[in-house]
C-alpha cells in the first residue's frame, strides 16, 4: 500500500470513527433529555395520563375552542414522552391523585375538578367564582395580594405542578381567568418546561403569569409575575376566637 492510499484509508476510517462518535453523542443527549422530561412529566414511555377539560360557559359538553388549542398543545408534549392520554370531562374525572399524571385546564367556576384540586392542594389561593361584579369574576387572592384581570388586555393564569397521592405522579393546573390563559399557560409549559425542570426538578411548583393585550397578541405574550409556592400551598391563619367574659 503505498503512501496515498494508505492515507486516503487512513481518512476514511477516521471520518467514519467520528461521525459513529458523533451520532453515539447525539442520541446520548436526546435520551437523557428525553428521561429528564419524562421525569418530569411524570409519563414514562407507554403511559396513560388524563386531561381533564371544563366545558364552555353556557353549554354542558361543548368545550372553548382556545380550551382546545391548549389541549393540543399538551397532547403535543405527551406524544413526545411516548404517553397516551385519555380526555376526561371535569364531572366525571372521579379518582384520586398521583395513580397518573394529570393535566387540569380550566378555573373553578366552569371545572369542578380544578375547584377540587385549589381547595386541596393549593388552601392559600382563593379565586373568585361569583359572577358579579363582573370586573372581579376569577380575581386571584394570594399571600395578601389580589390580581384582577382586564380581558383582552392584562390577565392571569396560575400554572401549577403538585404531586399528591401514594403513586407520585404529578397533576399539573392550567387556572385561567379566561380561557386564552389557558392556552397561554399550556404554550408557557411546552415552550419552558426544560427551565422549569432546572430550577425545580420533580419538585412543586405554582406560578402566577401574566398575559399581555391578548386582544393583539393571543397567547404568546407571558410574563412571569411570582412564584406563589409557598404563599399558594399554605392556608391562610384563621383569626382567634375572642376569649369568653
Amino acid at each position: 500500500m503505498n503512501e496515498d492510499l494508505r492515507n486516503v484509508v487512513l481518512g476514511v476510517l477516521a471520518t467514519g470513527v467520528s461521525g459513529s462518535l458523533g451520532w453515539l453523542t447525539r442520541t446520548y443527549l436526546w435520551r437523557r433529555a428525553l428521561r429528564r422530561k419524562q421525569a418530569f412529566f411524570g409519563l414514562s414511555e407507554g403511559s396513560e395520563c388524563l386531561l381533564v377539560v371544563n366545558r364552555k360557559a353556557g353549554s354542558d359538553k361543548a368545550v372553548h375552542s382556545v380550551d382546545v388549542s391548549a389541549l393540543l398543545e399538551l397532547s403535543a408534549l405527551i406524544k413526545d414522552c411516548g404517553a397516551q392520554a385519555q380526555i376526561v370531562q371535569h364531572d366525571m374525572a372521579r379518582q384520586g391523585l398521583g395513580d397518573r399524571t394529570e393535566f387540569c385546564v380550566g378555573g373553578p367556576y366552569s371545572n369542578r375538578r380544578m375547584a377540587a384540586h385549589l381547595s386541596t392542594l393549593l388552601p392559600g389561593l382563593t379565586v373568585n367564582v361569583e359572577s358579579e361584579p363582573f370586573e372581579d369574576r376569577g380575581m386571584f387572592t394570594v399571600g395578601g395580594e389580589v390580581y384582577r384581570g382586564v380581558r383582552g388586555a392584562t390577565e392571569y393564569v396560575v400554572l401549577a405542578r403538585l404531586t399528591g397521592g401514594e403513586g407520585g405522579r404529578p397533576v399539573f393546573l392550567f387556572c385561567g381567568q379566561f380561557a386564552v390563559t389557558n392556552q397561554a399557560a399550556t404554550r408557557y409549559l411546552a415552550r419552558r418546561h426544560e427551565k422549569l425542570e432546572r430550577t425545580y426538578g420533580a419538585g412543586p411548583f405554582v406560578l402566577l403569569l401574566k398575559v399581555v393585550n391578548s386582544d393583539a397578541y393571543g397567547p404568546d405574550v407571558v410574563e412571569l409575575v411570582a412564584d406563589l409556592t409557598r404563599a399558594a400551598r399554605t392556608a391562610p391563619a384563621t383569626a382567634a376566637a375572642p376569649a369568653a367574659t
